[in-house]
């Protein structure tokens, strides 16, 4: 061990004592209340039971439709495990987890939108010859159509005694 830095005998290695130096290891963070969790248990109860009853009860006949709904319903339900359960906001932990969420949220999003985009794409330039709209019906060589013909007609039933 160097002279510049010596451990406390009775210590196992690792812990130091605070000595006054404000690390930030005790941000003193408000947790929520028993309300507030019965209030997000709640509420993410409800986000859930809402899209779940819309889709077995197809009350919205359009897919597209419906699909743009239950996202809505997934971001608020977002929001409230964010609120109710992460007690995440602007000020805790001086702000960096809100600013590690809006970063994995676009990281989010560019990867969806991205993968979307090169999907639709490889759909729509498809080669016009391999849809199956296009496919070309069977067509029969001149030197089998002979051949053709002999295997569509009916075999001839064996006849039993």
């Amino acid at each position: 061990m160097s002279r510049g830095h010596q451990e406390h005998p009775a210590r196992p290695m690792g812990q130091h004592d605070d000595h006054g130096h404000g690390h930030g290891h005790e941000d003193h963070v408000p947790h929520g209340s028993m309300k507030d969790y019965v209030s997000g248990f709640v509420l993410a109860v409800i986000l859930t039971a809402i899209p779940f009853w819309l889709v077995i009860n197809k009350a919205i006949s359009s897919t597209a439709t419906l699909g743009i709904v239950l996202l809505i319903f997934a971001a608020v339900q977002i929001v409230v495990h964010i609120k109710y359960f992460l007690h995440m906001n602007g000020k805790s932990e001086g702000g960096w987890n809100m600013l590690a969420m809006i970063f994995t949220i676009i990281l989010v999003v560019i990867t969806l939108s991205g993968s979307q985009w090169v999907m639709y794409h490889m759909n729509h330039n498809m080669m016009p010859t391999m849809s199956p709209e296009n496919m070309p019906t069977e067509t029969v060589p001149q030197s089998m159509q002979g051949m053709h013909s002999m295997q569509q007609q009916p075999a001839e039933a064996p006849q039993s005694k």
